[in-house]
């Protein structure tokens, strides 16, 4: 099983970082059953957050027939400004729609068994490409107006599960996406493990659609 995460150019680094090691915890207590990396819509490449230039690596495509999570980010910068002097979350968040990442997106929708998953901004970057009309959906508090105006129901909560897309809330939720994912997935016991290791409390409420609540199909060998 796979789990690739999306660097976008202008990425916040904690709605990167903050899945990648619950989720790489969860591939250890499970003995190495999840491969957890880095990815981008264009390969491997080096990609600029939008916090002081931090960069991380891309070491591969984004590949929707791999079976497992994608999850895309959000963009950390400044709400308001000048766009001629600096790139706004909205400049950046825009811009993903002119990339190949809705085409990929779109693919990993077609695909049974492809969990797609958002922290923060990362929904309404692809709401505001198109792919999450009628989807329910949450993002950042200082977003949810926008994403609402895209056509998507928005739920006020901490993490929605919207059976083959699941988002998340602000920055720090993505540390409750990665450990609803691994429960989801695996089961609460693996999802306990590592909220004990890193000495975390998921916090806020879980909405769930029964409507359209699909369980990814359990890999063979994967407990």
């Amino acid at each position: 099983m796979h789990a690739q995460i999306v660097l976008i150019d202008g990425f916040d680094p904690l709605d990167v970082v903050a899945p990648f090691e619950v989720l790489a915890a969860g591939s250890d207590a499970l003995g190495g059953g999840m491969d957890v990396r880095l990815v981008s819509a264009e390969g491997p490449r080096t990609v600029v957050s939008g916090t002081r230039g931090l960069t991380l690596e891309a070491t591969a495509v984004l590949d929707p027939s791999l079976e497992g999570f994608i999850i895309v980010p959000g963009a950390s910068g400044p709400i308001d400004a000048d766009p001629g002097e600096v790139d706004t979350i909205p400049i950046l968040l825009a811009r993903v729609g002119e990339t190949k990442l809705p085409e990929l997106i779109t693919q990993a929708f077609a695909n049974p068994d492809v969990l797609v998953a958002t922290v923060c901004g990362g929904s309404l970057a692809l709401a505001m490409a198109g792919l999450l009309d009628g989807r329910h959906a949450v993002t950042h508090v200082q977003g949810m107006d926008v994403l609402d105006a895209t056509g998507v129901s928005t739920i006020n909560a901490r993490v929605v599960d919207d059976g083959d897309f699941v988002s998340a809330g602000g920055v720090t939720s993505g540390l409750d996406l990665g450990l609803y994912l691994l429960e989801r997935q695996f089961g609460p016991a693996i999802a306990i493990e590592v909220e004990r290791l890193f000495e975390y409390e998921r916090r806020g409420v879980v909405w769930r659609d029964p409507e359209s609540l699909r369980p990814l199909r359990i890999l063979a060998g994967s407990k």
